[in-house]
């Protein structure tokens, strides 16, 4: 009988294990178009050079132009995979931490102000599982609507780096028009060197020609990353990923548990007697508990949305190791008063914290929606 039960136990748990796994998925499926777009109105700027927010249908333009429909989803199975382990331990820690409120309780009731301080911790456990998995999908992202040389329009055109940088970022060519600007602009100086373009090119600041870092573009896949800017670059935006991530989990489960506790109150009101308790109220349907996590994820995105931009520009923003070395050794300390040092918010994006929080709230409440209504579909199948 014992190895009976716990065959039916752990069948049990592999069946909602599975069901979470496909609703995590579809729900991302669904709704990932619309944070590449989001993505790219937050980062990017209008083709004109102006400096305006890139319009929904601008940013669509450029994803087509440049990469197809298959754009839309380029670094999906990035997220996809991350947000298996990042739901998974934001969904865990809230179970674990709500268990011990709910302690003693009858009814296992979880007050507002506890799933909020519960959610809080949640969110910031999946930021930091979910931060290296973003940082590539974001990337990707950006590079679906950035214009690529071909490789043969290549061929016959500037070599590539010195041995001595060709490790910081292997296979990149070297534009050789800006180096030639900058040597120009060195030439009008006093200089006994014999080969000042050659000296240039010994120099990691110099890789690029201008002393800019490489575009996005080049360093979007997880070798080139970890080559150029190190492995700590995977958690570069942590400050306002845990500040986003912490911020939305609060407010989601604290209103998805306002909400669910509001729609048990309505459905009460008619029994004839009261109920004493929830359980004599019965469970809500799944699409009320699917719609109610739905309003839920769109009331959070709109709260946690300026981390979010702040996060997206942050992991956008290509960190040469040489550079983060000489920041250190000059006690280079963040821009911006304490908050946004804290919370990772660079001074020069406050004007565009909000960009594109219609498309976020259309997707976090989309998703959780799907999620939630796919894993209650997805594991009505499985149990029939």
């Amino acid at each position: 009988m014992l190895k009976m039960d716990e065959f039916l136990k752990n069948q049990i748990f592999a069946t909602h294990a599975v069901a979470a796994a496909g609703s995590v998925t579809l729900s991302t499926v669904l709704t990932y178009p619309l944070d590449t777009i989001k993505t790219l109105i937050q980062v990017g700027s209008d083709p004109l050079g102006s400096g305006r927010q890139l319009t929904t249908t601008q940013a669509l333009h450029r994803i087509q132009s440049f990469s197809g429909n298959s754009g839309l989803y380029s670094g999906f199975g990035w997220l996809a995979f991350g947000r298996l382990f990042g739901l998974g331990a934001r969904f865990g820690v809230y179970e674990i931490v709500t268990a011990y409120y709910k302690d003693g309780r009858e009814d296992d009731y979880v007050h507002v102000s506890e799933a909020l301080l519960a959610g809080l911790m949640a969110g910031a456990a999946e930021s930091l599982i979910c931060s290296p998995f973003e940082l590539v999908k974001l990337r990707a992202q950006v590079t679906s609507a950035i214009r690529l040389p071909s490789r043969v329009s290549l061929v016959g055109q500037e070599r590539a780096l010195a041995p001595s940088m060709s490790r910081f970022l292997h296979g990149y060519t070297l534009d050789l028009k800006a180096l030639n600007h900058s040597v120009g602009l060195l030439s009008t100086l006093t200089t006994k060197h014999q080969n000042i373009k050659g000296a240039l090119q010994e120099y990691p600041w110099m890789m690029t020609g201008s002393g800019r870092p490489p575009a996005v573009s080049n360093v979007h896949r997880p070798s080139d990353i970890i080559s150029l800017e190190g492995w700590q670059a995977f958690w570069r935006g942590l400050r306002s990923g845990i500040a986003r991530d912490s911020i939305f989990s609060g407010v989601f489960f604290s209103t998805w548990q306002f909400l669910h506790r509001s729609m048990l109150i309505w459905k009460s009101i008619e029994m004839d007697p009261p109920p004493r308790s929830n359980d004599e109220v019965g469970p809500l349907s799944p699409f009320s508990v699917s719609l109610a996590a739905g309003v839920s994820g769109a009331v959070a995105a709109a709260v946690s949305h300026g981390f979010d931009t702040a996060n997206s520009r942050s992991l956008c923003t290509v960190l040469p190791k040489y550079v983060a070395m000489e920041r250190k050794f000059l006690k280079w300390h963040r821009p911006g008063n304490r908050f946004e040092r804290t919370t990772g918010i660079h001074p020069a994006d406050r004007s565009l914290l909000f960009r594109g929080i219609g498309l976020r709230m259309a997707r976090c409440g989309l998703g959780s929606f799907f999620m939630v209504g796919g894993y209650y579909l997805i594991l009505d199948h499985l149990l029939k």
